[in-house]
């Protein structure tokens, strides 16, 4: 062989175990104008607005459930009651067009997401209330949407589908707004709080489930966990409706009340049952509950920024008591700890979690959660 064809081949095989020893790393494209580096989403790639994993598909089921209550809840109570029960509530015509105009937001809401899932969404069910009067009503609705809006924020960032998470977003802000405006229709302080909690698929599913009697064969299975229910025996209730000029202590309809006369006070001794798991509960009687956790030791308060435990006492069987929480967001001068429509759940365990990872805390759950109106 020539020393040509020595050399050729040499380098040959220098440039192969280059290659193969080397991997090439491709330069990722530069920033658009005027954008910093980094993100998600931001090379100019175009979006699809479709579930890219299972779990976007069941989370964003599971928000379409909650869509089609809210829709059919809100005809519901405008067909239940007669005008004068309403105007008897301080709900007068304006207000009543306002919950319509909701239940329209609702048939938006459910489109987008039936649009991002296709054609085994679900679709809208049967239902059952556990309220007779407007007050009842209305309550109902401000902890639904409370609940459903909390729901959403505790796997939105979670979604491997970023732009359907976009899209999704842009949904439940406005059911934020649906959610303050029961509270002033129930006389509350509109937004006694900095932070809105999210909560998990389970705990969302846990609260919706019984108020969905049948659904139709070709819905989904929601695979989330439904834990055992947990009642608060001695709660703090919005509902009474005290028309007062006494600052301070009126519930009537309103943009605003400084509520002087709070609902709840910390060191207030919470009173709670649970049921134990195995009980049917869902759509089509197709659910039951269970838990994975040990024996109750623990209340969980899920509210801003934080999961806060309290000890459980007077553990009798599936009863027990806690006593409400004190303590601020940063310290001394900002805002209670536990205010508005919160979530509370008894565990097994003072595990600690964050907003992000709360999912943390399904394996400890014994029961719950329940919503509990502290303001």
């Amino acid at each position: 062989m020539s020393a040509r064809k020595v050399l050729a081949a040499s380098l040959l095989l220098a440039a192969v175990q280059l290659a193969t020893s080397t991997p090439v790393t491709a330069t990722p494209p530069p920033p658009a104008p005027f954008t910093p580096a980094g993100g998600l989403g931001t090379n100019g790639t175009p979006p699809v607005y479709h579930p890219l994993s299972d779990f976007d598909f069941q989370s964003m089921n599971l928000a379409l459930n909650q869509e089609w209550i809210e829709l059919d809840l809100f005809h519901h109570g405008l067909a239940q009651f007669s005008v004068e029960e309403f105007e008897a509530a301080g709900i007068d015509a304006e207000d009543r067009f306002l919950i319509e105009f909701m239940a329209d937001q609702e048939v938006g809401h459910a489109t987008m997401i039936t649009n991002i899932l296709g054609p085994n969404a679900a679709k809208p069910c049967n239902y059952t209330y556990p309220f007779t009067t407007v007050r009842e009503f209305v309550d109902f609705c401000q902890k639904l949407t409370r609940f459903g809006e909390s729901g959403v924020y505790g796997f939105l960032e979670h979604l491997d589908s970023r732009p359907s998470a976009e899209l999704l977003l842009q949904s439940i802000t406005t059911e934020a707004r649906q959610q303050m405006i029961f509270r002033q229709f129930e006389g509350l302080f509109p937004m006694p709080i900095w932070f809105t909690p999210g909560i998990t698929q389970s705990m969302a599913w846990t609260l919706l489930s019984p108020y969905i009697v049948s659904c139709p064969a070709e819905n989904p299975h929601i695979v989330f966990q439904n834990f055992p229910a947990l009642n608060i025996v001695n709660g703090p209730s919005a509902i009474p409706l005290i028309n007062s000029s006494l600052e301070g202590n009126s519930t009537l309809p309103a943009i605003t009340h400084n509520r002087s006369i709070p609902l709840s006070t910390p060191g207030l001794q919470v009173d709670l049952t649970w049921e134990l798991p195995g009980k049917i509960t869902g759509y089509n009687d197709s659910y039951t509950t269970n838990t994975s956790a040990g024996p109750a030791q623990f209340v969980a308060w899920i509210s801003q920024l934080n999961t806060t435990y309290t000890p459980l006492f007077n553990i009798n069987g599936t009863s027990g008591s806690t006593l409400q929480p004190n303590g601020t967001i940063f310290g001394p001068g900002s805002n209670a700890l536990v205010n508005g429509t919160v979530f509370i759940a008894v565990t097994d365990n003072n595990t600690f979690v964050t907003p992000f990872n709360l999912s943390e805390i399904n394996q400890h759950i014994v029961a719950g959660p329940a919503m509990y109106m502290a303001g």
